[in-house]
């Protein structure tokens, strides 16, 4: 009886540090899965972002920026087509929201996540868009960017939307594990 409850406080303690992996490891699924009843005009929130902020929140600057880097590669990894990267945007991403400092204000922290993600899907939408236009620029009609746009705006806000949800859940779930046994 004593060896294995021994075996089962392991696991626990083990699945408990490494949650912010375990996580790290659903973006992709969530990613391919694009669960269509979280859309708008067809567009789904940026899943990455919602796991970078409160992970970079807590881990800093430079992880975040390696995990951002991470998180591009297994995404591009995973789309049909190479040409385009969602590299530097995450990368960005990560940097600057591993320089935001957690708040003990919890409703304020909460719509301050909706901001901070609006803001990185923001840029993340727009460094896509501008390899797109760039790749295509001699070739391309104003008005073919009136769709990129709207997905922009459309992808913004509903990062915006659910990230007070996910985002505090997560840095609450991280500070979970980072907690000594």
């Amino acid at each position: 009886m004593g060896a294995n409850f021994e075996n089962k406080y392991l696991m626990n303690k083990f699945f408990t540090k490494q949650l912010s992996i375990i996580s790290f490891i659903f973006i992709p699924i969530i990613f391919l899965w694009h669960p269509n009843w979280l859309g708008f005009f067809g567009i789904q929130p940026y899943w990455p972002l919602f796991w970078l902020l409160p992970w970079s929140m807590i881990n800093g600057s430079i992880n975040g920026l390696i995990f951002g880097l991470f998180l591009g590669l297994i995404l591009d990894a995973l789309t049909l087509d190479n040409n385009f990267t969602q590299i530097p945007g995450l990368i960005f991403c990560g940097f600057l929201f591993g320089r935001i400092k957690l708040n003990s204000d919890n409703l304020v922290g909460h719509f301050r996540y909706g901001l901070i993600c609006s803001f990185g899907s923001f840029l993340c939408g727009t460094f896509y868009f501008l390899q797109i236009l760039f790749r295509n620029f001699s070739d391309s009609n104003y008005l073919m960017m009136i769709p990129g746009v709207k997905n922009i705006l459309a992808e913004v806000f509903l990062t915006g939307f659910f990230a007070p949800f996910i985002c505090s859940q997560l840095l609450r779930m991280f500070k979970f594990s980072r907690r000594k046994f």
